[in-house]
């Protein structure tokens, strides 16, 4: 095994000599030929990456469209009449109130979790198609519900259905774009979950006028729309180059990668990359089958315990980092108080003294900010990291979450006589959101695709998804007693967990800006012995010699004819 490792190992350095490939990812992070130039003017010159991910990020705006929905809806007439048990007068409203938002968040959860081996199964794209299919079910039921648990029925399937397409999208977008404009792509997630929350808001706020239940029901309906297109036209992409190559699909990744990158298959970057996702697929596989020898063979139960087992390797050592990272990152976007801002939030301006109609105007002009926010990340992200967006971004929302909290508990008893503190809560509200939309909406549903290596990367971002989810379902359920019993005290909570946020990044999130997917082993140091570093070397010198000898054969068969 020895010699053959310093054989190879040769090879491939008379392959550097004769200035052709360098075989390592990490020598590639040096020494590779870009695609083009970072970030934000990157996304123009890879303009067919730019429009897949574009189109994929559509899944975004589902997720975000149903949000926007939920928090005009919750305050309708037309809608309290028929589901009597979340007005303001019934019994036990705050619960039930929450239990119907949170219900979403459930039902996406399961179709998260679940997402991660579907995606693996039939690949991303496909996985996609039947994302859509479960949530234009949920959303049919939604709109035809005649009673509140036929309602919260509809939004569990709905949410199965948004929590797929919530996990493969950005798993989709990272696998297909260049490294050098894949923060900027993956931001386009996060730009289509705020662009529907907006989209939707305003919809439903104009809507509102209507007579009778078509007021709350037409919002329902039309979120079936961007399904639908979503749906039919992922159809016509190409599939994940990387989930071909796992497949052992390595000539139709080659041809998939060339047509995302606009560029002949000869092309010495596309080679290069091409040799780096089979190196990355192979070291991985054969990892595996290091720790897991008994499960190599063929067979119905052998794959069903290998696919179990393989969900307990994003616990253990060489990955567990990136778990911690993925989950995390989740977390915390969550308890930062996102999405208790954009659910209650005319019941928030409502606490500091804002009339109903002002109430409503000023919630969509929330989702607004938010929006500019996370515009401007799309040029910030691949130019100043990942990293220095969430600490800065840490910092300003706990500063605002303070400030609001001291305003709304010295004035929220008589805020008719205290305007001004009432219209400055408000402007710090805005200066959150905007902060939010820059730093933590964007990048913690851009780091988790980035991170996982490849064998383990759908489950690793399925497994970061549930996070988001499930605590996106506590959030849910505990914001309303919250608000209703604490006042001030909920931008206190949040602002606690503003500033750990900041710690926690300090202190355990590197910076992936500008590095392929296939060089995070190396940022995060999982390969940690000389044995695996040189069966790393080994299988990336093999695929190199390998290919040019099957080029050199070619084309002496071709001299000869």
């Amino acid at each position: 095994m020895d010699s053959k490792i310093k054989d190879t190992e040769e090879q491939a350095t008379s392959v550097d000599e004769r200035g052709q490939f360098i075989h390592h990812a990490e020598a590639v992070w040096d020494e590779r030929n870009p695609y083009g130039p970072p970030g934000f003017r990157g996304v123009f010159v890879g303009y067919y990456a730019t429009l897949c991910a574009a189109f994929a990020a559509i899944g975004g705006m589902v997720f975000g469209y149903d949000q926007g929905v939920v928090s005009v809806v919750l305050v309708m007439p037309q809608f309290l009449s028929r589901f009597t048990r979340v007005s303001e007068t019934a019994s036990g409203a705050g619960f039930w109130k929450g239990l119907l938002t949170a219900m979403i968040e459930l039902g996406a959860l399961l179709g998260a979790f679940n997402q991660g081996w579907i995606a693996d199964k039939i690949s991303r794209k496909y996985s996609i198609v039947v994302a859509v299919i479960i949530f234009t079910v949920g959303s049919i039921v939604q709109t035809a519900a005649v009673d509140y648990a036929m309602l919260t029925v509809g939004r569990l399937v709905g949410g199965i259905g948004i929590g797929m397409l919530s996990m493969v999208a950005p798993l989709y977008i990272s696998e297909i774009s260049p490294p050098e404009i894949r923060g900027a792509l993956l931001v386009l997630e996060e730009f289509s979950i705020v662009f529907g929350i907006c989209v939707a808001y305003w919809i439903t706020y104009g809507t509102r006028y209507m007579s009778g239940e078509w007021a709350w029901r037409l919002p329902f309906l039309l979120q079936m729309i961007p399904s639908s297109i979503l749906g039919l036209g992922i159809l016509f992409l190409p599939f994940s180059p990387r989930w071909l190559a796992s497949k052992g699909r390595d000539d139709e990744a080659l041809k998939s990668l060339g047509k995302l990158r606009q560029l002949p298959a000869e092309d010495q970057r596309v080679q290069q990359e091409w040799f780096d996702i089979r190196a990355e697929v192979a070291f991985h596989k054969q990892t595996s089958a290091i720790k897991h020898p008994n499960l190599q063979s063929k067979g119905t139960v052998n794959s069903i315990k290998l696919e179990l087992v393989s969900w307990t390797d994003c616990f253990r050592k060489g990955c567990w980092r990136r778990t911690h990272i993925g989950v995390g990152l989740m977390f915390f976007q969550q308890f930062v108080g996102i999405n208790a801002l954009i659910y209650y939030s005319p019941t928030l301006f409502g606490t500091m003294g804002l009339d109903y109609d002002m109430q409503l105007i000023m919630s969509g002009v929330l989702n607004v900010t938010q929006l500019v926010g996370v515009s401007t990340s799309i040029w910030t992200i691949d130019r100043f990291g990942r990293r220095p967006l969430l600490l800065w971004g840490s910092f300003f929302m706990t500063v605002s979450h303070l400030i609001i909290a001291i305003f709304v508990g010295k004035y929220n008893k008589n805020w008719s006589d205290h305007r001004g503190p009432g219209w400055a809560s408000a402007a710090f509200l805005l200066f959150y959101m905007l902060s939010f939309g820059a730093s933590w909406g964007p990048v913690p549903w851009a780091m988790p695709s980035e991170i996982f290596p490849s064998s383990l990367r759908a489950k690793g971002v399925a497994l970061s998804t549930c996070s988001n989810w499930f605590n996106n379902f506590i959030i849910g359920l505990i914001t309303p007693p919250l608000v209703q019993n604490t006042g001030f005290g909920a931008y206190t909570f949040f602002a606690v967990f503003c500033l750990l946020s900041l710690v926690w990044t300090y202190f355990f999130v590197p910076e992936t800006r500008g590095r392929t997917l296939e060089q995070m082993d190396h940022l995060f140091k999982d390969i940690s012995s000389e044995e695996e570093e040189a069966r790393r070397r080994a299988i990336e010198a093999d695929i190199i010699t390998s290919h040019q000898r099957s080029m050199h054969e070619k084309s002496k068969g071709h001299r000869q004819s």
